[in-house]
């Protein structure tokens, strides 16, 4: 809600052996319409420009593209490493580019969101996260984005389960990040007493505003709510 948007530098040049670069770029151009893209340099950089889901539904495609990439080359070992360069299929690059992926094995699906909405989700729908019987949920944290991996806990997967789950979790984590906003406190210019004091101060609040999630650091602590509660939690504080 604050940044109209942001901007990414990727590193096209992993793909170079396998695609041709130019038209990797052109089918993404076509289905990302909403990002900005610069010139693709010879060592394969190129500058992205957007809004921040829309980057990492980008970043989701090339991480699966990646993955695609290594499973093949585990499954060559015994073929000749030098390969021409492929052109792209588009029926099978539009299957790809979209804001859940299916696994590289055909019987998982992966979903990427905001780090401090998963956050949010996990304390306060935890339930969202769990998965059933028959399904299992992992998270990996990178930073500001965290993937989920949405997979089957048996030997005979159930596709239409597992897209229901991550139909749900996309619906919610887009409602709480529209809804959202953070805002740290920082200990930088404080002494430990000081530190202590805020910290103390922050979990006796944790009763008067029941719906802020607050995270803990060494340097700082983070508020996560609704702009109206962060506003009264900070005041206070």
């Amino acid at each position: 809600q604050v940044f109209s948007s942001v901007t990414s530098v990727l590193n096209m040049s992993v793909f170079k052996e396998q695609f041709v670069l130019e038209d990797l770029l052109q089918e993404i151009k076509r289905r990302s319409t909403a990002l900005s893209f610069g010139p693709l340099q010879s060592n394969g950089l190129i500058s992205v420009r957007g809004s921040f889901p829309e980057i990492i539904l980008l970043r989701d495609f090339l991480l699966l593209r990646a993955k695609c990439l290594s499973e093949e080359d585990r499954r060559g070992e015994s073929q000749s490493h030098q390969r021409p360069r492929r052109r792209l299929q588009q029926q099978q690059l539009k299957r790809e580019l979209s804001s859940s992926v299916r696994d590289a094995d055909g019987e998982g699906q992966m979903v990427v969101l905001d780090t401090d909405v998963y956050h949010y989700m996990k304390a306060f729908s935890p339930w969202r996260l769990q998965g059933s019987a028959d399904v299992v949920i992992s998270d990996v944290t990178d930073g500001d984005t965290t993937t989920l991996y949405i997979e089957s806990a048996g030997p005979r997967s159930d596709v239409g389960q597992i897209s229901r789950i991550r139909e749900q979790i996309e619906d919610n984590s887009a409602k709480l990040y529209s809804a959202l906003c953070k805002e740290r406190i920082s200990f930088k210019e404080h002494t430990r007493a000081e530190k202590e004091r805020y910290q103390q101060l922050c979990e006796h609040l944790k009763h008067h505003f029941p719906h802020v999630l607050m995270i803990h650091c060494d340097t700082h602590i983070d508020v996560i709510g609704s702009p109206s509660e962060i506003l009264q939690f900070t005041e206070v504080v």
